[in-house]
């Protein structure tokens, strides 16, 4: 997936990094998001060692390219052992900049650690109240279905195979949604589930959350989705203060 202008030098994003690597010298950790993998940060990557030197940023090369298309709990647990590790070195904390899909598989992996010791999660452009719209990547993924149609693929087996099955929410099917999804409904916590309260307690961990996200997205639909906003049946918005969960 062609990564966002705001990767590539946003003032506003690269301010906001400034300001949460000041904060102790804490490592920087970037997951990367559907269709991409390190060599789309290395720009990033080099402004923020020469905005504040001495700072450590690691883009996980983990899931790329094609890779990324593989089932998000698999990655959670793939993205966990690599980012633990740079945790344990880190006695002070690290902060977390997730792009993309890659800030899903970081919610999940923040909500399902109870031990981590994140400072602050940037949420970059991500999906984190779901997908549902016609853009360049889904048209790659399958070509031949048009927002309306892909429900069918998403809400069976084969289609949880799928990383963004894994977050569609198709707002005019919410019941085989619910009933189909394994990933996105749990950790929404729009499917009940045992592990609820303690996945809010890890999450609440984090010291700063920030999520960035805009009507320029061209991506992530609707774009108030980065904000947890969403679509209701009629495809109006819902902001995150007014949604049932």
């Amino acid at each position: 997936m062609k990564t966002p202008q705001i990767i590539r030098g946003s003032p506003v994003l690269l301010l906001l990094l400034t300001g949460v690597c000041i904060d102790g010298y804490k490592p920087v950790i970037i997951v990367h998001g559907i269709f991409d993998g390190p060599k789309q940060f290395n720009t990033l990557s080099v402004y923020i060692t020469k905005v504040h030197p001495g700072t450590e940023v690691t883009v996980i090369d983990l899931y790329d390219d094609l890779a990324s298309l593989k089932p998000l709990w698999r990655q959670v647990q793939g993205f966990r052992k690599a980012i633990n590790s740079i945790m344990q070195k880190a006695p002070d904390g690290v902060h977390l900049l997730c792009f993309s899909q890659g800030g899903l598989i970081c919610r999940a992996l923040l909500s399902t650690t109870p031990d981590h010791s994140v400072h602050t999660f940037i949420s970059l452009s991500s999906p984190q109240a779901g997908q549902y719209g016609d853009t360049e990547y889904l048209r790659w993924v399958f070509p031949d279905c048009m927002k309306k149609n892909v429900f069918h693929i998403c809400y069976n087996k084969m289609g949880q195979k799928f990383s963004i099955c894994d977050y569609w929410n198709d707002p005019h099917h919410r019941s085989r949604y619910l009933q189909s999804n394994r990933f996105l409904t749990m950790l929404n916590g729009d499917r009940p589930h045992n592990d609820m309260k303690a996945w809010r307690e890890n999450f609440l961990r984090i010291k700063k959350l920030v999520l960035i996200g805009g009507p320029d997205d061209g991506v992530i639909t609707p774009w108030q989705s980065s904000h947890f906003g969403f679509y209701d049946s009629n495809e109006n918005i819902v902001e995150m203060r007014n949604q049932e969960v």
